[in-house]
C-alpha cells in the first residue's frame, strides 16, 4: 500500500515581473507610515493603541516621536472610551509633510441642546489636559470637532511636527 504525500507547492514571483526588466531593476520606495485601528470603546484599548504606535514609529525611523505619540494616543483613547463606552473607536496614524498626524473618531452622539453640547465639549477638553500639555510642549496642535461623513460622532486630532 502506498502512502499519500501532498503535492509540493512553490511560491514564485509574478511571471510578468520576469518579462519586464524595468520592474526588476527599479528600487522600491519606502512606504510612508499609515496605521489604522478599530478598537473597542473600553479604557483598556488605550494600552493596545499605545503599544501599536510605540512599535510602528521606530520601524519607520520616527523613534524620536514615539514617546509623545504613544502618550497622545493613550490619552485620546482613554478619554474617548470613557465618554462613549461600548462603542467602537477608529484610530488613524500617518506621517506626512514632516509631521505625525493622529486622528481618533468616536461615536459620541451630537447633542441637540446647546447647553448640553457646551457642557459635554467642556468636559472633553478638560479631560484631555495631559494631552494638551504634551502636544504644547512638543510644538504641536490638537483639537476636537464633529466628525465629517462617512464618520459619525466626534473627531479628536493631534499634529506633532518632526
Amino acid at each position: 500500500m502506498r502512502s499519500y504525500s501532498p503535492p509540493t507547492q512553490r511560491t514564485t514571483l509574478c511571471p510578468a515581473r520576469a518579462l519586464v526588466p524595468a520592474l526588476r531593476a527599479a528600487p522600491r520606495p519606502r512606504p510612508g507610515l499609515v496605521l489604522s485601528l478599530t478598537l473597542p470603546g473600553d479604557p483598556r484599548s488605550a494600552a493596545i493603541g499605545r503599544r501599536a504606535v510605540a512599535a510602528a514609529l521606530p520601524a519607520y525611523g520616527l523613534r524620536s516621536q514615539a514617546w509623545p505619540a504613544a502618550l497622545a494616543v493613550t490619552e485620546l483613547i482613554a478619554v474617548n472610551a470613557a465618554l462613549t463606552p461600548g462603542r467602537e473607536l477608529y484610530l488613524s496614524l500617518r506621517h506626512r509633510d514632516d509631521a505625525l498626524r493622529l486622528v481618533l473618531w468616536d461615536q459620541h452622539p451630537r447633542h441637540a441642546d446647546p447647553d448640553t453640547l457646551a457642557l459635554c465639549e467642556g468636559r472633553r477638553r478638560r479631560a484631555l489636559w495631559l494631552l494638551a500639555a504634551v502636544v504644547d510642549d512638543w510644538g504641536g496642535e490638537w483639537g476636537v470637532g464633529d466628525a465629517r461623513p462617512p464618520h459619525r460622532g466626534v473627531k479628536s486630532w493631534v499634529l506633532l511636527p518632526q
